[in-house]
């Protein structure tokens, strides 16, 4: 039997697993992650404290699964898309305003880009790299986060001899390699990796130059990337000595090349088999939900969509085009919601009170309001539009806000309850939002297929089967974002010849939920006062305007 094993770095947290070659795991640790917010919008983290934690978990899942680190045949990164500034020597290089070396990551949901993000779609008529990411460049994105540095911290864009993406980062410390991802660069960097498969550049040096960032280009990429690869090659001789002994693992262990985290979610369950049934993609979503979501479509076909970030190629399936929507406030919005009400501080003590999660106990809650109906309607007088941290996609205007309609002169649990419901609610609304304009472009989904901490809370999944009348489908292995990383290391292991090999063998469908029809028009109904309330908005900033 041969094992793999998958890292995974989130917003909040650093695990790792250990699977066998079948995709069971055996094992998995989760070590929580330092995370600063110096300036509102500001979010930072430190590559030193993420590697010590990776590190950790390692030596934790081996020793629990007591297998041998000489029969770990490959292991696979994943990260969110965070901006990670090192010097020559690998040693961290502030990219915070208090100076700190330490707070050398610049996180991908840290919005102090927003100005420099405006400037640069002033162009978008301009580049054919706004072709490949809806229309627009988020400010999630790297470009808008390196001209920031550049303008706003100087001495830090000197000093930095190198700009990682989180994932390609890890590799990086894995292997001393400076390969980037295909995923990675295509997905947040403006790589075009579908000119790169038929010998074209891949960067865009006019692009580049008319940005501010010409300096990249003149130093032929040296510091953004120059080697990029496929998702599970091989990243040179694998993993360093002193990597090896910080890891637990063996010298030498094969290191895949890396993936973001969603994408991850996507390869380690989107092409699992339901049955006897062939697989057929178009009609499947990857949902993966956590502090943001994000949802995952590919097709043979390039489908330019807007607001909808891609088509990119090769970036999640090898040949095949990538479209990813996304939300990026869900988990937190829903603890925001959770947390930050006057109601918060009994809810908790009755949850600890009922050794159940805050969660368990407002769906319980929920469920006694209900009083054995269909909890759906509990929210006919209260709407939320969810853009508390803007609108990612289709909509793709990060200066958004969120709006809530239905108020009392009261802040009870139920209280609470109700707008934790009719947050997940609003959420829902987002993923139809998003599975509308990807079949208005071509895709006929109608089916979910779900992982991540919100696939764990029944109400989430059961909300979103109702709100978008589509089939959800659950993994057998519910960490499919850690498969995911761990089908990487199978590849790069040469266990499994291709990425679609280790899909095929690694991943299988555990549970299907299926939509209550008779909550239908209901949803209907709120998903145009969902629809309204974006257009009530718009029209507050424009009387504000004259």
């Amino acid at each position: 039997m041969n094992f793999f094993v998958g890292v995974d770095v989130g917003t909040g947290s650093a695990r790792a697993g250990l699977f066998n070659q079948t995709g069971k795991l055996l094992a998995h640790r989760t070590e929580t992650i330092s995370i600063w917010k110096p300036q509102p919008d500001f979010v930072e983290q430190s590559s030193e404290n993420i590697w010590e934690c990776v590190a950790t978990c390692l030596r934790a899942v081996l020793g629990e699964s007591g297998v041998d680190p000489g029969k770990v045949k490959g292991i696979g990164f994943d990260a969110t898309c965070s901006l990670v500034l090192v010097d020559a020597e690998g040693r961290p290089v502030s990219a915070s305003p208090t100076g700190e070396d330490a707070q050398n990551i610049i996180v991908w949901m840290d919005h102090r880009a927003l100005k420099e993000a405006d400037a640069i779609n002033r162009l978008s008529h301009e580049y054919p790299v706004f072709e490949y990411v809806g229309g627009k460049i988020s400010p999630e994105m790297q470009t808008p986060k390196l001209l920031w540095l550049k303008k706003r911290l100087p001495a830090s864009w000197q000093r930095a001899a190198h700009f990682f993406d989180l994932p390609d980062y890890l590799t990086f410390r894995a292997t001393g390699e400076l390969t980037r991802s295909l995923c990675s660069t295509t997905c947040k960097w403006t790589y075009l990796a579908h000119e790169a498969a038929y010998g074209g550049k891949g960067w865009s040096a006019d692009f580049f130059q008319a940005i501010g960032l010409g300096d990249l280009v003149d130093e032929e990429y040296a510091r953004i990337g120059k080697a990029i690869r496929p998702m599970g090659e091989p990243v040179g001789n694998g993993l360093t000595r002193e990597a090896a002994e910080e890891l637990g693992l063996a010298e030498g262990t094969p290191v895949g090349v890396s993936i973001i985290d969603a994408h991850a979610g996507g390869i380690g369950m989107i092409g699992m088999a339901e049955g006897n049934e062939s697989v057929q993609l178009d009609r499947r979503l990857a949902l993966i939900g956590g502090t943001s979501s994000c949802h995952m479509a590919v097709s043979p076909d390039k489908r330019p969509i807007p607001g909808v970030w891609g088509p990119y190629y090769s970036s999640m399936v090898p040949g095949l085009w990538l479209n990813e929507g996304g939300q990026s406030a869900t988990g937190v919005l829903i603890d925001h919601v959770i947390f930050n009400h006057g109601a918060t501080e009994a809810a908790s003590k009755a949850s600890a009170e009922s050794g159940i999660s805050i969660y368990g106990f407002l769906n319980n809650h929920l469920s006694v309001m209900a009083g054995g109906s269909s909890l759906d309607r509990l929210t006919e007088s209260l709407h939320i539009c969810p853009y508390f941290h803007g609108n990612r996609s289709p909509r793709a205007n990060p200066h958004l806000r969120g709006m809530i309609s239905g108020l009392r002169l009261s802040a009870t649990i139920n209280d609470l309850a109700l707008q934790y419901l009719s947050t997940i609610q609003a959420i829902a609304y987002g993923t139809r939002h998003i599975v509308e304009e990807m079949n208005e472009a071509g895709y006929r989904i109608d089916r979910l297929i779900c992982c991540g901490g919100g696939s764990k809370n029944p109400v989430f999944l059961q909300q979103h089967a109702n709100a978008t009348g589509c089939r959800l489908i659950l993994p057998e292995e519910p960490e499919a974002v850690l498969l995911g990383s761990a089908m990487l290391g199978g590849v790069a292991s040469g266990c499994f010849e291709t990425l679609e090999d280790a899909m095929k063998a690694m991943s299988r469908p555990q549970r299907i939920i299926l939509p209550d029809g008779e909550t239908k028009d209901y949803h209907d109904n709120k998903y145009r006062v969902f629809h309204k309330l974006y257009e009530d908005q718009l029209s507050y900033e424009s009387q504000m305007q004259t």
